[in-house]
């Protein structure tokens, strides 16, 4: 079912609120005061129910200058704009302000309606139409249907409420899979119920008994009950106006300007870079450092404006800019606001949210212009590319990557698989994506590293794991380091020997008196067996000018996995070690446990040698010390 917001716009005391009684019904003037005053104060709203069963929600915002801040609060949720101009004051300063506010926020569709033509001739009622013509030409106005009405006589009625039918029926349905999300108007209590929000559901749908979070402070809540247009209704709608009830969370807790969210789904953030639009009427120049009041949703904020690339802009221009906000805002990319001069308080601009997250920028940064430009105008494909790019090594999930852009689940599912399928981007872990020229980066470094390496270190095989991951990789999870790593071994970048690593085509070349030392050193520990041998013991059986090169080379047959050393003490050939493992293997295929006792009458080998080989198992994480005995790890492999 599609769900429309109509909003009305217009000059203090021009008739909306009368309109809209004459079209639905329902008085939106809710208060004392606004019956007192004869002006709308807060927000006010109603519904019209059309032939075809159609239902569209009404919000009658307030004209007056000193209530723009409410206007801006329920005009965030408007699908069609109503402007209304009395036939006996025409456009007035307020008519002029509300139209820009509303095309600052995207609102492309509407109508305008004349009100109170029942006190004007119909020679002032033409001169009038050819007035309002020429006010809204270049607008999302133009060319739309403009309608003399009478509230008091009901002339027009009928036709406006054909026209606004017609215009329901064309607008576009709203998204319902993105997550929802509900910015806060109103904030009251209910005897025997508790803490009740009001406002109209923009994105996504909400259910009863569902746990929402209040954002930007966190606090989470439940929702107990849900009214649309003052009946209880199990699940609500994005394009509806709604009321909530909410368990777990105090009155106090929430103000005005907060937004109820699907948890985790927004960004609480301080900054914003944005597309910025002077209005073309304003009669200020924005400057650089600007202190300007935020509009975002029912909330503003006291914000400062880094333009990026400009000193200044002027009414009727636009540029990329940093908004610096004073306190935390709840946003998501794509998200449109306005801004009004911070003193005295009048419309000047606005725009639409470029990214919800980012990080400070510099006045002048071609870099970020260019990013931007892309985020603003480029194409779906560009807009992941460029974001999985800004993450580098932070992979991040479909959803997430649909939430941070703004984008439809389904869409971005079939963009991955191209993108996947070109090689563009890669699936690292499952469901975890990254950019492949972020992968061509870490081989650039990892080459880098390896090849320093292999100059200070010409006769070791490579370097450890633990070693690369701290010199490559700062602050990346160890899981998506070695998933790297096993791309570049799968691309032939790099190889793994034993527990080290290479580039491809690194090879150990020795000399012919390294080689002659290597032979010997291995026949040696082949020789010895289950009986260890000692680093400084070995040196000893080689002349004094060899014992340079018998380091070298015994650590390269180490680093190569020829060696197995345990300690500078025990040092086992290979072959040796392995069979050790395939006996371990094998005693735990038949017992859940192994003694020191049991171990050294498995194997055959002197304490202190069965010690060093159990500690190293531990290390490995193959064994695990229970007491005085051992049990397999689960994840152990012998």
């Amino acid at each position: 079912m599609k769900n429309v917001i109509i909003g009305t716009a217009g000059h203090v005391d021009h008739g909306k609120t009368m309109l809209i009684k004459a079209l639905t019904g329902i008085d939106t003037d809710r208060l004392q005061d606004e019956k007192t005053r004869g002006i709308t104060i807060e927000l006010g709203f109603a519904h019209i129910d059309f032939e075809d069963g159609t239902r569209a929600g009404i919000i009658d915002v307030p004209g007056h200058e000193k209530f723009i801040k409410n206007m801006l609060a329920g005009a965030g949720g408007i699908d069609l704009a109503m402007l209304v101009v009395a036939a006996d004051e025409g456009f007035m300063p307020q008519t002029v302000e509300h139209m820009g506010i509303l095309s600052l926020l995207g609102i492309n569709d509407g109508l305008v309606v004349i009100t109170k033509t029942d006190i004007v001739d119909p020679e002032w009622l033409a001169m009038l139409t050819d007035d309002i013509k020429e006010h809204v030409r270049g607008t999302f106005l133009e060319d739309k249907p403009i309608l003399p009405v009478s509230a008091h006589t009901g002339s027009g009625i009928v036709k406006l409420r054909d026209e606004l039918s017609k215009l329901v029926l064309a607008a576009a349905k709203k998204d319902i899979r993105i997550p929802f999300r509900l910015p806060i108007d109103r904030v009251f209590s209910v005897d025997g119920f508790g803490t009740v929000v009001t406002g109209t559901l923009i994105e996504g749908f909400i259910h009863e008994d569902d746990t929402i979070e209040v954002a930007p402070s966190g606090l989470g809540a439940k929702i107990r009950n849900i009214q649309v247009h003052g009946s209880d209704v199990k699940i609500a709608y994005a394009g509806q106006r709604v009321a909530i009830n909410l368990a777990g969370i105090k009155k106090t807790d929430i103000k005005r300007g907060n937004v109820v969210v699907k948890p985790g789904s927004v960004h609480i953030t301080q900054m914003l870079d944005v597309k910025l639009l002077s209005l073309s009427n304003s009669r200020r120049v924005i400057k650089n450092g600007s202190l300007v009041h935020l509009y975002h949703g029912s909330n503003v904020v006291l914000s400062k404006i880094v333009l990026l690339g400009k000193d200044e802009l002027k009414p009727g221009e636009s540029a990329y800019a940093q908004l610096r906000l004073t306190e935390p805002l709840a946003a998501k990319n794509g998200d449109r606001f306005v801004i009004r001069f911070y003193s005295p308080l009048e419309t000047i601009g606005g725009g639409i949210i470029l990214d919800a997250a980012p990080k400070k920028h510099k006045h002048n940064d071609n870099a970020i212009i260019d990013s931007l430009q892309i985020k603003e105008s480029g194409s779906g494909d560009e807009r992941i590319m460029q974001m999985l790019s800004e993450l580098k090594f932070a992979l991040i999930t479909k959803k997430q990557l649909a939430d941070r852009l703004s984008m439809n689940e389904d869409v971005l599912e079939e963009r991955l698989q191209d993108l996947t399928g070109s090689g563009k981007v890669l699936e690292v872990l499952p469901d975890r994506f990254m950019a492949a020229k972020t992968l061509d980066i870490a081989y650039a470094n990892c080459r880098s590293i390896l090849e320093r390496y292999h100059a200070d270190n010409p006769l070791h095989f490579g370097i450890r794991l633990a070693e690369l991951r701290q010199k490559l990789f700062q602050s990346v999870q160890i899981a998506v380091c070695d998933a790297i790593l096993e791309l570049l071994i799968k691309e032939d970048k790099i190889k793994k020997v034993s527990d080290r690593y290479a580039l491809y085509d690194f090879e150990v070349r020795f000399t012919k008196k390294q080689q002659s030392i290597r032979e010997k050193l291995l026949k040696m520990f082949k020789d010895a067996g289950l009986d260890a041998l000692c680093a400084d013991e070995v040196f000893q059986k080689f002349a004094p000018n060899e014992k340079d090169n018998c380091k070298q080379v015994l650590e390269s047959l180490i680093s190569s996995g020829q060696l197995v050393m345990l300690s500078r003490q025990v040092i086992y050939h290979a072959d040796t070690f392995k069979n050790i493992r395939i006996q371990v293997a094998d005693w735990f295929a038949a017992h859940d446990t192994l003694t020191l006792a049991e171990f050294r009458g498995l194997i055959g080998i002197s304490r202190n040698h069965a010690i060093a080989v159990l500690e190293y198992f531990d290390r490995e994480r193959i064994t695990k010390k229970e007491g005085d005995f051992r049990r397999l790890c689960s994840t152990a492999i012998i």
